[in-house]
C-alpha cells in the first residue's frame, strides 16, 4: 500500500472566471475559425492545403460573408486549434469541432493550442534573422510570467527590459560571444575567458520590434490586450499562463522522482501506482521534455518486447493528448501497436473508454487479450492472470483457445503455459496446456 501523499489540486488565482466563462471567451476568440471549420466540413472539396486553395477561399468568403483575409486567418486558426485536421490532401473536421458546443474542456484545450502557436498566427517582421525570432519566442514565457504575477497592466518599457535581459541570458547560456572589441577566440572557437553577456552588441531597436511583434501576436489570439504604452493579460491569458506555471511546478516536484529517468524506467516506476498518481508522474515527466521527443521515446518503448510497458506507454500518451495524434495514427499499421493505437484514437475522438473496445475486430481484441496476459504473466500475480480470462470477448475458454492459437501473438505459448500453471481447475488447465503444446509444435 502506498503511503505517499498526493499534491492537492491547485486553485487558480483569485478572480479567475469559472471554466464555463473561460470557455465562452475562448469560443468568442475562435468564432470565425469555427464557422470556417463547419463550412469546410460541409463544403464539396473545400481544398486542404495549408493556405486555403484560391477557389475555396473565394467560395468561403462568399458563403460566410467574410473578407478573403478573414477566411485565410480563420482557416489557419482552425488548423492550429485542432478544429480541422489535414490527412494528406484531405481536410476533415477535427474531434474538437464535433465537441465544440458541449465540451468546455475541448474548447479550452483548442484555445491553449492556439495560444501556444501565437508566433505562427502573427507572422514575424520581415528582414529579421530566424535566430533572433527564435530567441524572442523562447524569451516570451518570462514576459508572460511578469504579466501574470503583476495581475494588471505592465508598461511596455518594463516588458522590453525583461525581454532583452532574458535574451541576453539565453545567449550567455549558449556561450554566444561576439568576437571583437579586443576579444579573441580560443581553441575550438571558444573565447579565452568566461562567456560574457552579448546584450551590448544587440540592437535595442531590434528588441523593441520583436516585443511589439510578440505582444501583437498574443493579442491576436486573445491572450492579452494592448493599451497606450502597456499590456494586460486577458482572463484567458492569465489562466493559461497560470496553468503552464503549475505544470512547471509539477515537473519540479515530480512526486515519485521519475522526471530524470528514461521513458522505460519512468513507466516501470509508475507500474504500481494508482491511475491518479501515475498521471501526475506522466505529466511531470512530459513537462520536462519537448512534446516531440517525449512522444518518440514513448512509442519506441511501446515497440519493445515488454507488454506492460506497451500498455503504460499508451496511458502516458493519453496525457499528451492532441500533440501525439499524428504519431499515434502513424503506428496503426504496426500489428503489435494497432489495438492500442485504435483505442487511443477512439478515446481521443470522444468515444467513452468503456465503449472504445467495440471498435476492435475480434482478431485485434484477441491479440490485445494475449498481450495484456503477457504483461500480467511477467509482472503481475497468478490470481490476476486467472481473472483475466473473464475479460476475453469469446465468452468460453474453448472458443478463446481456438482464436488465441490463430492470432499469432509471439507470446502465446508463454501466456498459455502460465495460465495453465495458475488455474485451479485441473480440466481447464489441461486444455490450456494442450493448446500451448499445439501452438508450440504447430499442430492443429
Amino acid at each position: 500500500m502506498s503511503t505517499r501523499r498526493t499534491r492537492p489540486a491547485p486553485r487558480p488565482p483569485e478572480g479567475t472566471p469559472p471554466r464555463p466563462e473561460l470557455a465562452r471567451q475562448a469560443r468568442a476568440v475562435l468564432a470565425d475559425a469555427v464557422r470556417i471549420a463547419h463550412w469546410a466540413a460541409g463544403a464539396p472539396a473545400p481544398g486542404s492545403s495549408a493556405p486555403l486553395a484560391a477557389q475555396a477561399l473565394e467560395r468561403a468568403a462568399t458563403a460566410l460573408e467574410l473578407s478573403p483575409a478573414q477566411v485565410r486567418a480563420g482557416w489557419d486558426r482552425a488548423r492550429l486549434a485542432g478544429l480541422i485536421e489535414l490527412h494528406g490532401d484531405t481536410a476533415r473536421p477535427g474531434w474538437r469541432l464535433r465537441a465544440w458546443d458541449r465540451d468546455d474542456s475541448a474548447v479550452l484545450r483548442g484555445w491553449v493550442a492556439l495560444f501556444d502557436a501565437w508566433s505562427l498566427v502573427h507572422a514575424a517582421p520581415e528582414g529579421i534573422e530566424a535566430g533572433a525570432v527564435a530567441e524572442a519566442v523562447e524569451a516570451v514565457p518570462q514576459v508572460l510570467s511578469l504579466l501574470q504575477l503583476s495581475a494588471g497592466p505592465v508598461s511596455v518599457p518594463a516588458l522590453l527590459d525583461l525581454l532583452a535581459q532574458r535574451i541576453a541570458e539565453l545567449q550567455e547560456e549558449r556561450c554566444e560571444v561576439p568576437y571583437g572589441a579586443g576579444r579573441t577566440a580560443g581553441p575550438g572557437g571558444r573565447a579565452d575567458e568566461d562567456c560574457p553577456t552579448p546584450a551590448a552588441d544587440r540592437s535595442a531597436d531590434l528588441d523593441a520590434l520583436l516585443l511589439d511583434w510578440a505582444l501583437e501576436g498574443l493579442a491576436a489570439v486573445g491572450a492579452l490586450t494592448l493599451g497606450n504604452g502597456h499590456a494586460t493579460l486577458t482572463p484567458l491569458g492569465n489562466w493559461a499562463v497560470w496553468v503552464k506555471l503549475e505544470q512547471i511546478c509539477v515537473a519540479a516536484q515530480s512526486p515519485a522522482g521519475n522526471i530524470e529517468q528514461s521513458a522505460a524506467d519512468m513507466l516501470l516506476g509508475c507500474a504500481r501506482l494508482t491511475p491518479g498518481p501515475a498521471r501526475d508522474e506522466y505529466r511531470a515527466w512530459l513537462a520536462a521534455r519537448t512534446v516531440g521527443s517525449a512522444v518518440t521515446e514513448l512509442l519506441a518503448v511501446a515497440r519493445g518486447e515488454d507488454a506492460l510497458l506497451r500498455g503504460l506507454a499508451f496511458e502516458a500518451l493519453r496525457v499528451v493528448g492532441a500533440p501525439a495524434e499524428p504519431e499515434v495514427r502513424a503506428v496503426v499499421t504496426n500489428p503489435s501497436l494497432r489495438p492500442y493505437a485504435l483505442l487511443w484514437l477512439a478515446e481521443y475522438e470522444g468515444a467513452d473508454p468503456d465503449d472504445a473496445q467495440e471498435i476492435l475486430s475480434r482478431e485485434e481484441a484477441t491479440w490485445l487479450w494475449v498481450d495484456t496476459a503477457a504483461a500480467v504473466a511477467d509482472h503481475g500475480e497468478t490470481g490476476l492472470l486467472v481473472r483475466h480470462l473473464d475479460s476475453a470477448v469469446q465468452g468460453t475458454v474453448p472458443a478463446l483457445l481456438d482464436e488465441v492459437r490463430a492470432v499469432g501473438h509471439p507470446r502465446t505459448v508463454q501466456v498459455l503455459v502460465a495460465l495453465a500453471a495458475a488455474h485451479p481447475d485441473p480440466a481447464l488447465a489441461k486444455a490450456v496446456r494442450r493448446a500451448a503444446f499445439q501452438v508450440h509444435t504447430g499442430g492443429a
